[in-house]
Order: structure tokens, then sequence, then C-alpha cells
């Protein structure tokens, strides 16, 4: 036996290993490589949470590094760039090939026309104060290949040339590296090489390209690890949109919000979640992400609406914020009764599912038996109120959670749609492989909302399909359950696909964790009492740092220097309220991406940021326009409301991949040591 093996079972993984490192020389090449990653400073991580489809900003921030690539540029060039050109340079490299467009048809731009000036020419025009010093497209190219070239350098600084490589785009791999690293060459030499390269990439033609190419290689570099704590869906319409965009990052993860499980529910076949998800997205005028992202064909809903309510005047049931929504001036009428059509049949059908389910408790939250529908009155809570509509022609008093035979084939014409749409079981299988309910890395602990607890701080015990659970066994039992509503199979998966439901709206469920939703009684009752949704003591023990330090001990983590990471409840920075909570453990980073949310938020999203110097968290204001930042560089201006940097400069082997690279290396040296004493034989 190998002497530093401890069973048969390490003895099979470095025989493993061997078929990839199979001589002594490819396993000393591979130890001096990791050993070497490992004294690298630590990537740079991003932290957001509640997109809800702000597709348009987060792509930016995507582009910007929430405003890194700006004080990368200010750094490297202080004063010697007037600020006008350091805005160019910036929509270079955020916007590459909507940029270069731009600025060749202002090189090949006409004098103004006779008459006045057309409106393209005066947008091309104010490209003028930044290039003004650059006669020739010739001289555009030079001076900004140059300046994209020197940031690049200065962000792949911290990365080792393989991995800077393995990024590059094929056959500029070459190009882009002697461009990027410095020579061993005297320095007149050198830059007479480096002006030999950019010369000869301008003359053959392949200027756009390399720009191009080192722009993106700039965004993969400045967010090395992207973390999304929740919320991509609902409000806004570009869900479908950062999903195709986070397909296209390197490295990121997601931790499942509320509204991501609604719709990870809906698309997995939870019919009471598939009738949500139309409800909010017509209550909210969101029905871009459906049908254009999704190409979900909503006309047997509006067929079915018109044809059952085609009287009715659905006062209750207009869309919000309709009256200033250009595009629902002509159909508002129409979507008033889509609204009510799902809706009626949303709360039939989360009936149905929660009398399913006694062990939820929820028996409250099938409501449409508590109707007197001869009276138009409801009893709720031993309170009986008028109802605000009565004409309820689909419920049958007798049988009330009982879909009538239209609604029924109208919900699995649905389905059908659901299912057939080969983006969304993509983006579905997406959620899956990079999602959780939880992460725990680099001493944060990260997840959406809450992390059930007593009133006086201990954890609460839920059941979570058969089993009692608290705290961390309550979240990965929780997670499993998710998981299993989509590769799971007979009556275990249709149990998940139901929990999914309570994981909408249950009170013990850690990505809602109120009493009740309300949705029915913000319908029908005018009395608003009623609309009260009483949130977990989690919501507000949480700000104690006593209680953080329980949680971060629960998962595994220092409760002295481990930190949580939320997003879920919007902060309210108009009313004072700060992101940072409990002396510093824990951030609610809730800042309002989406502009349905920022009045309530009075800002524009929050991003922490985490690199090898410490941590940082920025607020954003809003994004003008994509239109703007390409043509005049109009960037999201942005705050540091906190720099907790540390004494040292953090490096990979203070970090958890450094800890996974530390284990490879000690099996190397085990296999190393196999070769050298023979016990292996060198291939």
């Amino acid at each position: 036996m190998y002497p530093n093996s401890n069973t048969m079972q390490d003895e099979r993984y470095l025989r493993l290993l061997s078929d990839k490192f199979p001589n002594a020389q490819a396993v000393i090449t591979e130890l001096i490589n990791l050993r070497a990653i490992l004294s690298l400073p630590k990537g740079t991580e991003h932290f957001v949470s509640d997109l809800h489809g702000a597709s348009l900003a987060f792509i930016h921030m995507i582009k910007n590094a929430s405003g890194v690539v700006r004080k990368k540029v200010d750094e490297v060039y202080g004063n010697s760039l007037a600020e006008e050109e350091k805005r160019a340079l910036c929509a270079l490299i955020y916007y590459p090939d909507e940029r270069i467009e731009l600025i060749k048809r202002y090189y090949e731009a006409p004098q103004p026309p006779k008459g006045g000036e057309t409106e393209e020419y005066k947008t091309l025009f104010r490209l003028n104060a930044q290039i003004s010093n650059l006669p020739t497209l010739r001289d555009w190219y030079e001076r900004r290949l140059h300046q994209v070239v020197v940031i690049a350098r200065a962000v792949t600084i911290k990365y080792s040339r393989s991995k800077v490589r393995r990024l590059l785009p094929q056959g500029y791999e070459y190009i882009i590296s002697e461009l990027l690293h410095e020579s061993n060459m005297e320095q007149k030499d050198r830059q007479t090489y480096y002006n030999a390269i950019i010369n000869a990439i301008i003359e053959t033609g392949c200027a756009d390209q390399l720009i191009i190419a080192i722009s993106y290689l700039i965004h993969s570099l400045t967010i090395d690890k992207l973390h999304i704590v929740g919320d991509i869906f609902d409000r806004g319409p570009g869900a479908s949109k950062i999903l195709d965009v986070l397909d296209t990052v390197r490295d990121y993860d997601i931790q499942w919000g509320n509204h991501d499980i609604e719709w990870m529910g809906a698309m997995a076949g939870n019919m009471a979640l598939l009738a949500t998800v139309l409800r909010v997205s017509i209550r909210y005028a969101n029905i871009e992400t459906l049908e254009e992202g999704y190409g979900i064909n909503l006309l047997p809903l509006a067929n079915f609406a018109m044809t059952v309510y085609g009287d009715d005047p659905c006062t209750i049931w207009q869309t919000k914020d309709f009256e200033n929504n250009p595009r629902l001036t002509r159909s508002a009428q129409l979507m008033a009764k889509m609204h009510k059509a799902i809706s009626i049949i949303q709360f039939k059908l989360e009936g149905q599912t929660v009398l399913r389910h006694p062990e939820w408790h929820m028996d409250h939250r099938a409501v449409l038996d508590k109707i007197d529908y001869r009276n138009g009155t409801i009893t709720i809570e031993g309170k009986t109120y008028p109802m605000l509509d009565t004409n309820l022609p689909t419920i049958d008093p007798e049988k009330p959670y009982e879909l009538t035979k239209y609604e029924e084939d109208l919900m699995n014409q649905l389905w059908r749609s659901f299912r057939k749409s080969e983006k969304m079981q993509r983006h579905l299988r997406l959620l899956y492989e990079h999602g959780s309910l939880y992460l725990v890395r680099n001493g944060f602990l990260l997840y959406h909302a809450a992390i059930p607890l007593n009133a006086d701080g201990s954890f609460t015990e839920a059941e979570v399909c058969g089993e009692r659970v608290s705290g961390k066994a309550l979240m990965d039992r929780t997670d499993e359950i998710i998981r299993r509503a989509y590769y799971g199979e007979g009556k275990e998966k249709e149990d998940a696909l139901d929990y999914m439901l309570y994981l909408w709206e249950g009170e013990f469920s850690p990505l809602y964790n109120k009493d009740k939703m309300t949705t029915f009684e913000r319908y029908f009752i005018a009395d608003k009492d009623t609309w009260t949704e009483i949130k977990g003591a989690y919501f507000t023990l949480s700000d104690d740092e006593q209680v953080c330090a329980q949680i971060l001990k629960e998962f595994g983590l220092d409760p002295t220097t481990g930190r949580i990471i939320n997003g879920h409840v919007p902060v309210r920075t108009i009313k004072g309220e700060t992101p940072i909570r409990a002396n510093g453990r824990r951030f609610v980073i809730d800042g309002g991406f989406s502009k349905p949310y920022q009045e309530k938020t009075g800002i524009a999203g929050y991003t922490l940021i985490y690199n090898s110097h410490g941590i940082q968290l920025v607020e954003h204001e809003s994004f003008e326009s994509r239109e703007q930042a390409i043509l005049s560089g109009s960037d999201i201006h942005s705050r540091t409301l906190l720099q907790d940097f540390s004494g040292h400069r953090i490096r990979i082997q203070d970090t958890d991949k450094g800890k996974e690279l530390l284990g490879q290396i000690r099996s190397l040296e085990q296999l190393l040591h196999a070769y050298r004493t023979g016990y292996f034989r060198e291939r």
C-alpha cells in the first residue's frame, strides 16, 4: 500500500489523477502553476439582487462592472485625459460594436443638408467634442486601440496568463497576448514592436474585431464572479433578456427569490403558479416577458375573457398605471377582463392546492367557499365585508374551487404554450443548474429573504414535505424539495411541485415568511385592514448583531467575521433606511433596480463588491438609456456607501477557491511521492 494513503479509495483517486498527470514532470508543472495561482490577488465578486426584469440597467451594470471600469480609467489616466475623452473611452468599452458603428458614420457624415440639419446629423455632430483632436478614422483607431489595451493590461494584471488566454477569442489569442503582456526587449525596441502590431491591425482591417474582443475581455475580468441574490422576474419586462445575458457570463450563481420560485413553479407545471404568473404580468402591464420573451400565446386567454366578461366593465381590474402606459391605451379594457379572468382561475387553483395539503395549515387561504354569493359578502376571520365585485359567473357556489370546462381547456392550452417554449424550458434548466436556495462563499452567507425565526430568536421548526426541520436543515430540505419539483418522479414530484405554491406564499417559507398573502382581499375588500400581511420575526430580529451571529454560526461561518447578504425587502433610503444592518454583519441590497420600486427606495439599486482590497457597497442612480450611453457616454452614476478594506491584499489562497486548490496540491504531492518512490510507474 502507498504509505501516504489511508484507504483504498485514496489510491484509486490517485490512479485516476495519474491519467491526467502521467509522470513526475507533469505533476511538478501543475504544482508550480497552482502555487503561483494561490499567490495572485483574488478576483472581484459582485453581488446584486432584486433585478425584477430591469434588463437595460442590469446589462449596463455588467458592462461597466458597477463603476469599476470607469474607476480603472480614472486610476490609469488621472488628469491626462479630459472628461469627454474618458466618457468616450468608457462608452467604447461598454458598447464596442454599437460605438464603432456610430464612429464610422461620423467620419463618413456629409456636411449639413441645405435647409437645416437632420436629426441624424445632430446626433453624429454631438460626437465632435469627444473626437475633435482625431481628424481621421485611422487616428481614432490608433488612439482607441492604445487606450483599450492599456485598460485591459490594468484589469488583467491580477490574473494568470493562462486564464486570460482562455478568455480570448479564437484566432486573436496571439495578437492580444502580445499587446497585453510586457516583452523582454529594450524599451525603444518594445515600443517599436508594439506600434508595428497596432499599425498592422489597422492596415489589415482587423481593428474593429480587436477592439470588440479586448472590450469583452475587460467585461469578463472586471467581474470575476457574479452573484444574483434573487428575484430576476416580475415587474419589469426584461427577465428573459437578463437570463439570456447571464447565459453568456463566465461565472455566476443565483440564490432563488420568491418571484423566481413563482416562475420556476409555473414553468415546471404548477397550475396555480402558472395562473399567478399570468395575473401578476397582466396586473403590472408586463406581458412582454411572456409574449416577446418566451413566445407565450395569450390569445386563448383574451378570447376567454371577452366571452365570459364581455359586458363586465371590470372597473377594479384595471392594470397598474394603465393611464400612463401608451401601449395599453387601446387595450386597457381587454387587459382588465383578462386580469379578472385569470385571477378567478388562480383563486380556484390555489384553493384546490391548499385543501390538498392540510399539513400546510393554510385553509384560511381557500377563500371562495367563504363568500355569500346571494348577498355579495365574504367572511374573513369572523368578520363579514361587502365585496367590490360580485359578478362571478364562472364560480359554482356549491363547488367554488372547480374549474369550468372552458377554464380547464384554457389552462391546458396555456400550459402547452409554456411547455413548448424552448427558451422558457432552457431558462428553467439554467435556473436549476446555477441556482440554489442559499450559498456560503468566502465568509458570506447569501439567501434572498429569511431564515424563519421564533419571537425569542430561536430557529422556527416547520414541516417541509413530511420532515420537521429548522435553521440550516430547513434551508437544505427546502432546496431538496425545489429540485425534486423539477427532477423528481411520481407522487414525490407532484407533492414537491405543489410545495412551490407554499414557498410563494406560506408563513414559514424562507422565501416569504409572512402570516398570509392577502391578494384576494386587495381585489375584493375595501377595508385595508384586511390587506395586512404580518412579517415573520426574522425581519425585525435580523437587525440584531447577536441574531446574525447565531445564523452565521448555524451555517458554519465565523460569527465575528462572517456576513449575511439579503435582498427581498426594498431599502427605503428616502426614509433614512440603510442597507448596512446589525453593525455591518448583514447587508440588504434590494435598492430598486426596477423602476416601479424606485419611488419607494429613492435610488436604482445596490452592488456589493468584494475584491482583493476588501468590501465596497455601491449605490446606483437611475440608468438614463442605452442609446445615451452609446452616444454620449452617459453612465450609471454611483456613490460608494461603504469601504471596508483589509490591511493586507486578499490572495486566492485566502478564499474558498484557495482551499480547493490546496486540496489539489496535497493530492498532487502524494502522486509525486508515488512516482518518486516507484509505487506508481511513470508513463
